[in-house]
């Protein structure tokens, strides 16, 4: 997935985040590595969700490696979606531990997340330990998000949505903030002229998939916010977008 292309964000590798400095930790701030945090969601996802396989994993880095942006994609039978596991953290106090659940598009690493952002966790005294819970009961709840996002992928497909509808939804998502005015144009591309034959049909999953592409150059301080907030106005606002 291409992450984080403006801003001075860029991706990186697992190797590269073991690399990147900690700052001094002081009685009131506890940093959090980016490496361990990756290492460790990976680890308790793959203890618990028995049926699933890592796939692949994927990390951005803002600010000179102080703000992190990451998924780890979970594979089982599901040949078109993965469950996705995302999550965020920094360095520079600007952005508290975040995770976030739902599904990846294989054919193009767009993401479906559903809900909303879990377990946000400031770098504070005891950080680490209340990190080991928040993991543990995150990754229960993923299983959850991913069943619901491959229900609500299923939804979409059979709800047909023409131009002047996608243009509505578009409008929308612009004005409650999901699209910025940078990403509009983006997303209104796909829409006409799609990047992958998967999302030709003129559906609802195909305009949701025009946005997704769109908001891969989401920031990481918003990029999780993006994608909820995608899911939130699309999906109930179904009626508007087909009158």
């Amino acid at each position: 997935m291409t992450m984080l292309l403006h801003q001075g964000g860029e991706e990186c590798s697992l190797e590269d985040l073991k690399n990147i400095p900690l700052p001094v930790e002081t009685r009131s701030y506890k940093p959090v590595s980016h490496y361990d945090l990756s290492v460790n969601i990976a680890r308790v996802a793959s203890e618990l969700l028995r049926e699933f396989t890592l796939q692949n994993s994927q990390f951005g880095v803002a600010k000179s490696g102080a703000q992190l942006f990451a998924v780890h994609t979970f594979k089982n039978a599901n040949e078109e979606l993965g469950l996705s596991i995302a999550f965020r953290n920094s360095l520079d106090k600007s952005l508290s531990v975040g995770m976030a659940f739902g599904a990846q598009v294989f054919v193009c690493d767009n993401l479906a997340l559903t809900g909303s952002i879990v377990k946000i966790r400031k770098h504070t005294t005891n950080v680490h330990t209340d990190l080991e819970e928040m993991i543990l009961t995150g990754v229960y709840r993923a299983r959850t998000s991913f069943i619901s996002a491959v229900d609500d992928a299923g939804k979409m497909k059979q709800i047909e949505i023409a131009d002047d509808g996608a243009y509505r939804a578009l409008g929308h998502l612009f004005g409650h903030k999901v699209l910025s005015p940078r990403q509009m144009p983006v997303a209104l591309k796909e829409w006409h002229h799609p990047s992958h034959q998967e999302f030709e049909p003129r559906n609802l999953w195909s305009l949701f998939n025009s946005v997704t592409e769109a908001l891969k150059t989401s920031p990481p301080q918003s990029i999780m916010e993006k994608h909820i907030g995608l899911h939130q106005h699309l999906l109930p606002n179904q009626a508007r977008w087909q009158a």
